[in-house]
């Protein structure tokens, strides 16, 4: 039996060491803008208020916790079932000599949020959602993909059942609070919920990263020309989900093939993906 070759870490170095330190205003801003941040035309001032600090604190704190890649980013995160997508967990069999080449050639397709190398025979693991309107569909989609990365084999792992992990970290306490804050309850799981073409444009301008500004929707509802009271309700409050700090750690710990573009208009709008 051939051996499988470990893949080499890609990690990061940090200019000043790995660790940053943080005060307690920091932890508690981290842990309010992980999990209390509002749907709100002015957000940053709620958390603020929260908070018990001011504003200009809030976006100061907020922009160095970016700046020190503490935080990675504040991006949406928008329901693929929702909007009627159809998700897959993919694990390929690749060239160990050189699966870069193939991450690469995966990371190109807009539908992939997660790619990440394996110590094992199927060595690329991979999360991919494919559009409703879709014309190649994720079974067409997977086999373009095994052609363009010279794939041995793809296998499809759909999911069963499903498990709601809060991803949130905890600043201000020890593991025990993670532990106590754990919901035991089913996931909630959206049927698709109707949208139209406003819609889309309003998913594709909230896309991205949002920046510590005190009316961060303002850029979008400009882009778009809407009025703010024209915003968050119907259709787009359900198709949007939240907005959410993550926190600059990797999720599943270590090779990342860099999927998760910069720039996630190119990942989550509903249009059709091309060879």
């Amino acid at each position: 039996m051939a051996a499988v070759r470990v893949p080499q870490s890609k990690a990061r170095s940090r200019k000043d060491g790995a660790a940053i330190p943080l005060d307690e205003t920091d932890k508690r801003l981290m842990n309010l803008l992980q999990s209390s941040f509002p749907l709100d035309p002015e957000p940053f001032s709620l958390l603020a208020s929260e908070a018990e600090l001011e504003l200009s604190d809030v976006l100061a704190r907020t922009q160095r916790l970016l700046d020190e890649r503490i935080i990675r980013e504040i991006t949406p995160i928008f329901d693929t079932r929702a909007l009627g997508y159809e998700s897959m967990l993919v694990a390929a069999k690749v060239d160990a000599e050189n699966p870069q080449r193939a991450a690469a050639a995966v990371n190109a397709h807009p539908g992939v949020s997660h790619n990440y190398l394996r110590t094992h025979a199927f060595n690329l693991w991979f999360t991919i959602a494919v559009p409703p309107d879709s014309t190649l569909g994720m079974d067409g989609t997977l086999a373009a993909l095994m052609s363009e990365t010279g794939a041995e084999s793809m296998r499809q792992l759909p999911t069963l059942t499903l498990f709601k992990i809060n991803m949130n970290l905890e600043m201000e306490k020890g593991t025990e609070a993670l532990a106590a804050a754990v919901d035991a309850s089913p996931p909630r799981e959206l049927d698709r919920q109707p949208y139209d073409e406003d819609d889309i444009a309003v998913i594709r301008a909230l896309q991205g990263p949002m920046s510590p500004v005190e009316r961060p929707y303002d850029a979008a509802a400009q882009e778009l020309g809407l009025r703010q009271s024209a915003r968050g309700a119907g259709p787009r409050a359900r198709a949007a989900g939240t907005r959410r700090a993550g926190c600059g750690r990797r999720r599943c710990g270590g090779r990342s093939c860099r999927a998760r573009r910069r720039d996630s208009r190119r990942r989550c709008v509903p249009r059709q993906w091309h060879r």
